[in-house]
Formats: structure tokens, sequence, C-alpha cells
């Protein structure tokens, strides 16, 4: 043998005997037009796309767990939607049902746009406030509810002098009001828990339930600019959900909070300038728009894509061009490969190579698509060429053959088959 026709994949081999129908191309091992198979074609389309699906996977798992670890709701202590023993949801709800309405506020410039006189301001923590935040609630004229007062010298800018608190806690004890406040005398005894205390410098102040150290649970006084009142609870774990309903806490808080239709609930932040939130018009920033996970996520996918954009450019590597060494002509190169195929004595693949090669070239000629199956390519060319289907079956997708003038032969009338093909 001189010559044969560029290989193509070997097709799976058929029992010997005559073919009785042309072969399926609906099963796994389908030949298509092009000589390939439906199975290697999807595992060739799986092993391109499994480390990008996997990357996905894993991507959407973590943006699920990330989710699904996210509170459900409120865990700030002293938070009117909190609903643990550290949250106030019992009092929020209680005064709601009051009549009392409760505006939350983030910033002191929400306080100033929801507060002013006949409100009340409940401040949750003072060690974030600067001077001018301190002046800027004072000025609104609201009274004021002081819990959690970090820095003594807050109370006193607030009350122009007239209240400190003790940064040295009594022991745990049941007091009687000690004062003739009717707050304090409608709420009775109270089991007070030894926080800091609440001091009075001046006659101007009003403080209640005195320990022996001379500190109290609870006082008032007026306001630094004289236009309402600042409140200071000493013990503020009176109006957490998890102590509201001992003694008289329920009293105290309800009272001391309920005494005005409005009630703004604001807890100072480390963002918080006074400059900037919703009651001033200013719009919301992308980052307070988007959910808490929304950065974790989003940091896990630059990852990501930063290690699979390194992981393709280490596989692909630098395109480089190198210059053949030798030159072999196509008509060399086919000549070889069928002396290869006669040395072996492997007419099997020989003949698999040319019916594919010739399969491949009708279906071009007829305008059928590399995929198409047997059946359609065997119709074709039988319509084509005028021939039997069943003969057009046998050449293209017959048995082996067992001799080199089998080979030979089945040569010839593959090329008398090429050449009798044309569009019809």
């Amino acid at each position: 043998m001189s010559t044969v026709l560029p290989a193509a994949p070997v097709p799976p081999a058929r029992g010997s005997g005559t073919v009785a129908t042309a072969p399926s191309s609906t099963g796994p091992g389908g030949v298509m037009g092009d000589g390939t198979t439906a199975r290697g074609r999807a595992l060739s389309r799986w092993s391109r796309a499994r480390w990008p699906l996997a990357v996905l996977g894993l991507t959407a798992g973590a943006a699920g767990i990330a989710s699904l670890l996210e509170p459900t709701s409120d865990t700030a202590p002293f938070s009117p939607g909190n609903a643990g023993d550290n949250g106030s949801r019992a009092v929020a709800r209680i005064l709601e049902d009051q009549g009392v309405r409760i505006e939350t506020a983030e910033t002191t410039a929400d306080v100033a746009a929801l507060a002013g006189p006949g409100s009340t301001v409940l401040v949750v923590g003072t060690l974030l406030l600067t001077d001018s935040q301190l002046a800027e609630l004072v000025g609104t004229g609201a009274d004021l509810v002081v819990i959690e007062p970090d820095v003594s010298w807050h109370v006193e800018e607030l009350t122009d002098g007239a209240l400190t608190t003790s940064a040295v806690p009594d022991a745990p004890d049941t007091r009687p009001p000690g004062c003739d406040d009717p707050t304090a005398l409608a709420a009775g005894p109270l089991d007070v828990q030894g926080d800091d205390g609440v001091v009075a410098q001046d006659d101007r102040a009003v403080v209640c339930w005195l320990g022996p150290g001379g500190t109290g649970a609870w006082g008032t006084a007026p306001a630094a600019d004289g236009r309402g009142r600042v409140t200071v609870l000493g013990d503020s774990s009176t109006m957490t959900n998890d102590r509201l309903d001992e003694g008289g806490n329920a009293a105290l808080v309800l009272r001391t909070l309920g005494a005005d239709e409005t009630l703004v609930w604001y807890t100072p932040s480390i963002t918080d300038t006074g400059e900037t939130g919703p009651g001033t018009g200013t719009p919301p920033s992308l980052s307070e728009l988007l959910p808490a996970w929304a950065g974790p996520v989003g940091l896990q996918l630059l990852v990501v894509l930063l290690a699979v954009a390194v992981w393709r450019g280490r596989s692909l590597g630098p395109v480089v061009t190198e210059p053949l060494p030798v030159v072999v002509r196509a008509a060399e190169t086919t000549v070889g490969r069928g002396r290869l195929y006669r040395r072996a004595r492997s007419r099997g693949h020989a003949a698999a190579a040319l019916r594919a090669g010739a399969a491949r070239r009708c279906a071009a000629r007829l305008g059928l698509p590399r995929s198409a199956g047997a059946p359609p390519l065997v119709d074709a060319v039988a319509r084509a060429t005028g021939r039997p289907a069943q003969h057009v079956a046998d050449l293209l997708y017959g048995p082996p053959p067992t001799d080199d003038d089998g080979l030979l032969r089945l040569a010839r009338q593959l090329d008398e088959l090429e050449s009798e093909v044309h569009r019809t």
C-alpha cells in the first residue's frame, strides 16, 4: 500500500458478517459524522467545565453559609428590637401600646431633626459623644434620659454640674426611694444591682434610691440650658427584658421614658459625627444599603477570582513561537502513516480512518452538521448517489477488511462513493 487517507478517530468495531441496518447514534457509543461519539463529546465538555463549576459551587456555598450565620434579630444591648435578656424590646412594646411614638436615631443630626420641646430622648451610652454633640443634644430642648453614662463629666456637662456619676458601684441591695419625686414614689423599693451610681452636686438635683456609699440608682436635674431635664439611670439593668418585671423597675422605666408622646431612641456609634444621617436628607451610602454579609462574600469572590487567574496563567504560560526544524510535506506524512499501518498489519485502524474521513467529507458536502449521526448520513448519501442505503451503510460502517486486498478495495469504493456525492 503506497498511500492512505489522513487518519481520524477510530469508530467502534462491528461484528462480523453482513450489517443488517445502519447503526444508531442515539446510544452512548454512536459515531458522529466527524468520527467522535456522544459520550466522548460529553466527557470533553465536562473536563473543561468542572473546575469553573466547582469554583462557582464553593462560592455559592460560602455565600449561603454567610447568610445563615448572619444574626436574624437585633442583639445590641438596650436596643428596642433586641428580644434577648440584655435588650429592651419589652419596654418599647409597652410604651407603644400606651401611645408613645418611638423613633430610632443613629446620629445627633437625626436627634435634632426628630426631637424638640415636649419630647424625650433616650441616650444609650455617652463614651463616643464629643462636646459639640452633647451641646447639640441639650440644644434640642427635649428631656434627656441617659443610661450607661461612661464618663462622669459628660453628665456634668449635660446638667451644668448639677449631677455626676460614681465609678465605684455599691453592693447589690434593696432600697426605698428615699426622695419625694413622683416617679420614685410610684416605683417604690428597687432591687439595685450595684451599677455605677448617680451623685447630686448641688440642690438643683434630685437623687433617689441612695446606697450606703451616697450614690443613687436614679437622678434628675435641669438641663444645662434650662429648657428640659436630664435624668440618669445609674442602674441601667432595670430596663432590660430580664429585669423589667422585678419590683418597681417597670414603673420607674415606663414613667421615665413615657412622659411625652414622642421618644427618640438614640444609640451613639463611632461613625456618628453629627453631620449626616436620614434626618438631614443625606442619602444612605452603598455600604448602608447592602446586607452585613455582602462584604465578606465579596472579599471571598475577589480571592477566588485572583486564585483562578493565577492558576490559569501558570497553566497556560506565555505564548512562544518556535521554528520547525524540518518541514515535512503532507504527502510524505500520509505515506509514512500508511507504511506504519501496513507494518503493524493494522487494517482495522486504517479502514476506520478511511471511513471516518469519507463520512466527514460527505457530510460536509451534503450540508450536514458535524454532529450528524449514522442514519441521517447514510440516508443523505443514498439519496445523493442513488445507491441502496444498505450498500452505503456497509461501505461507511461495515466490518473491517481482513487482508490488504480488502483494504485497497474499500479505499477505491469509498473514493468512488465520494465522487458520486453531490448536493441534492
